[in-house]
């Protein structure tokens, strides 16, 4: 027996060996980045129309991708161009009384009231005349004062009418009064800002996309009522969609905004480069997507990144990631 223990510790220190250079080579590589497990998230716009009215058109439909400023959804607008017609009569009426408010008479009523005063001056050189041919009667006792006293009030009636006529020609050349004028001005503007409403209403009755993006839902078919401000369609534009993650309260600290992670997820080919734009100042407990044993009861911090817009069509909502912090973007000057 002890001939043989000898070549068996021989034999286990040979193998002993190995072992322990490979665990101090083991003990020697570095330790390996953190990875976290998130998920794909889109903040969604909801498109909808600040009128309300029957869903007249629905040129997209669920899945779509739309160009920008492409026509989404249009409601009937019937209401909205009777009310901008009826908006323009009332600015045409608005607009001409100002204008005439800024004139005087016609030209016919002005030649009306010269024809008028042409007239009372020829009857008040008549009346002025047979004043004085009464007046030499009456020195020469051909008639009685009474009738002078009656030439004389038949003149200056007649040169009356001439004064009132001038006066009234002088105003008929003259503009409306001042207060006149700016009440109509006033009333012009009015009614200017009220066809501004009307043809605001008209074109809301149409709604654009306000970027490019994927339509990700449609809540309302033709032919069905819309309220206003009730959302028609849900609109997903590439900059919206971003990963969310969560991380244990231990490697909180060392993240930032701004820092540069790794988006990586299956079937969808390269990893993606993002940027942190979010890290929740409250901890919480780990949520049940990315539950495990070993995470239960730990304290996590939601995590927001945003990828390029390139990148982020390649993350439908609810894709699960891996995320790890880029090693490579931060030692990039």
């Amino acid at each position: 027996m002890p001939a043989l223990a000898h070549p068996f510790r021989h034999f286990a220190w040979r193998l002993a060996l190995p072992c322990g250079l490979l665990t101090l080579l083991g003990a020697c590589q570095p330790a390996p980045e953190p990875a976290w497990s998130g998920y794909a998230e889109g903040d969604y716009v909801y498109i909808a129309a600040p009128v309300a009215g029957t869903l007249r058109a629905l040129p997209v439909q669920k899945g779509q991708n739309v160009a920008a400023q492409a026509l989404l959804f249009s409601l009937d607008d019937q209401p909205a161009q009777a009310a901008r017609a009826e908006a323009d009569a009332r600015l045409d009426t608005a607009r001409h009384q100002a204008d005439d408010s800024a004139k005087g008479r016609r030209r016919d009523e002005i030649a009306v009231t010269e024809a008028q005063l042409a007239q009372a001056r020829a009857q008040a050189e008549r009346a002025q005349t047979e004043w004085q041919r009464n007046q030499q009667l009456v020195n020469q006792s051909f008639v009685s004062r009474s009738r002078l006293d009656d030439a004389a009030t038949a003149a200056r009636q007649a040169q009356d009418r001439v004064d009132e006529l001038q006066a009234a020609l002088r105003v008929a050349r003259l503009p409306a009064r001042s207060d006149e004028q700016a009440a109509a001005q006033a009333s012009r503007r009015a009614a200017a800002q009220a066809r501004e409403q009307a043809l605001w209403r008209e074109q809301q009755a149409q709604q654009y996309a306000p970027a490019a993006g994927l339509v990700a839902d449609t809540f309302f078919r033709v032919g069905e009522y819309v309220n206003a401000g009730q959302p028609v369609l849900a609109l997903l534009p590439p900059e919206r969609r971003k990963a969310r993650f969560y991380v244990p309260e231990a490697q909180r600290g060392a993240l930032a905004p701004g820092q540069a992670v790794s988006l990586r997820c299956d079937g969808c080919g390269a990893p993606m480069a993002a940027r942190i734009s979010y890290i929740s100042p409250q901890a919480e407990y780990t949520p049940p997507v990315i539950y495990s044993n070993s995470q239960r009861a730990r304290l996590v911090f939601l995590v927001e990144a945003l990828p390029s817009p390139a990148d982020a069509l390649r993350l439908p909502p609810g894709q699960p990631l891996d995320v790890r912090v880029d090693v490579s973007a931060e030692a990039r000057p």
